[in-house]
């Protein structure tokens, strides 16, 4: 099965919520229109295909793209655009790409932004919404961060919504991850609720790639490429020291697609630790013999870590603003007993670490991750001007989506210790 399936029995349910019919013609003169009626298969293999199409019963997606008519009347039409949960690059490419496709392409009377994250959306506020235009978004896809601030944390879905409704908003468009996906399809259980002509987009936003039912999001390709730099450094420092430790912890609280494609894409990585892939750290094949190998045969090494790899080793008991358990630092961790090991050993050894991970989340979008956001951001305006509600743009076999935020939340894509990706490390390292 594909990645977004492989790790469940079944996949969730596809179908798309809309507002209601949408009557009035779209402003687009020269689109290519879509309907809903057009698929793109999650399965790409045939081996998956056949059995599936007997049964008529191949699961499938809604594909994204403007539509011939739209539900929104845009003369009178306000928006709004939130940023939450950890920066990423590229979040400044999807503000103005939603922003100028709203104002230029559908020509709607206003977009707001809210200010840090969803307390920005309620009642509690720390600083009010400001107004976008084109104006205010003219550069800022050539700097990193977001320019509406961001936050972690929940908010009350019954005072955002009274918030959105004073406001005047009747698009939301929310870019984060799951945690902001999760806050998002509150506020569209709630709209619901009130029987309330509010729609509510979903832009998927991590750079560790781990959005359920997306092969890819934007910023992911940023950080892997930052994340070679690095990399590159900690090899340099290991050639360096005789008996020299490169260690790199990078970003991946429970999904190692940056570990292992930077590892990949640098190709001068010993060891790759992921949270898919558990490791015994003592003992005669454990990671640290093995490294006391390596450091005995080519007198240094590289080692990467992702910030969910060996959460198993040790526990915090804490959790952050959004419920998530805090991890212990990896990288620390495996400096401490890198150390200590070789110094029981009586082998002399240099460790150096580093830790780029707020390096890599603020810088700016590279050329590939620009590109995306600009698409991702057109799609997600159309499927709202369409009356779309509760879903998410995604990215699938080379097409853009419409997934339901339902189909996301509480999941992770995994990196699948049987994929390419992960067999293409092994064959790389050591």
């Amino acid at each position: 099965m594909d990645a977004a399936s492989k790790h469940e029995n079944h996949l969730p349910d596809l179908a798309i919520t809309s507002l209601g019919a949408p009557s009035a013609d779209s402003p687009l003169t020269e689109a290519r229109f879509v309907n809903d009626e057009e698929r793109v298969l999650v399965h790409s293999r045939l081996s998956d295909i056949e059995p599936l199409i007997k049964n008529s019963s191949a699961p499938s997606f809604e594909i994204a793209g403007p539509r011939r008519k739209i539900f929104f009347d845009p003369k009178d039409l306000t928006c709004g655009i939130v940023t939450c949960g950890g920066l990423c690059p590229g979040l400044n490419d999807v503000i103005r790409s939603v922003t100028l496709s709203l104002l230029w392409q559908y020509k709607v009377k206003r977009v707001i932004g809210f200010r840090y994250g969803y307390n920005g959306i309620s009642s509690n506020a720390y600083e009010d919404p400001i107004e976008l235009t084109p104006d205010t978004v003219s550069a800022i896809q050539h700097i990193g961060g977001t320019i509406l601030g961001s936050s972690r944390g929940p908010q009350s879905p019954a005072d955002m919504v009274d918030q959105l409704i004073a406001n005047n908003v009747r698009i939301l468009y929310i870019i984060g991850g799951d945690g902001t996906f999760a806050g998002g399809h509150d506020i569209a259980n709630e709209i619901t609720k009130r029987q309330l002509p509010i729609s509510v987009i979903g832009i998927p936003k991590t750079i560790d790639n781990d959005i359920y039912c997306s092969e890819k999001t934007f910023g992911f390709g940023t950080a892997v490429e930052h994340a070679r730099s690095a990399i590159h450094s900690a090899h340099t420092e290991a050639r360096g020291a005789w008996n020299g430790v490169g260690l790199v912890k990078l970003m991946g609280r429970d999904s190692g697609f940056i570990a292992a494609s930077a590892t990949l894409a640098n190709s001068d990585v010993n060891f790759c630790l992921v949270p898919e892939v558990p490791f015994e750290l003592d003992g005669r094949d454990g990671f640290l013999a093995r490294l006391v190998d390596r450091i005995n045969r080519k007198r240094h090494a590289v080692v990467v870590a992702a910030e969910g790899a060996g959460r198993y080793l040790e526990k915090t008991g804490r959790k952050d603003a959004s419920g998530n358990e805090i991890y212990p630092d990896i990288g620390f961790f495996l400096k401490e007993r890198i150390r200590r090991h070789f110094s029981e050993q009586n082998i002399p050894v240099t460790v150096k670490y580093i830790d780029p991970s707020y390096m890599i989340r603020s810088v700016p979008a590279n050329a590939a991750d620009s590109q995306f956001c600009i698409q991702l951001g057109q799609n997600a305006v159309h499927a709202g001007m369409a009356g779309k509600t509760d879903m998410f743009v995604a990215y699938w076999n080379n097409h853009f989506t419409h997934v339901p935020l339902a189909a996301a939340v509480g999941r992770r894509k995994k990196l699948d210790p049987a994929s390419e990706l992960w067999q293409g490390v092994i064959a790389t390292t050591d």
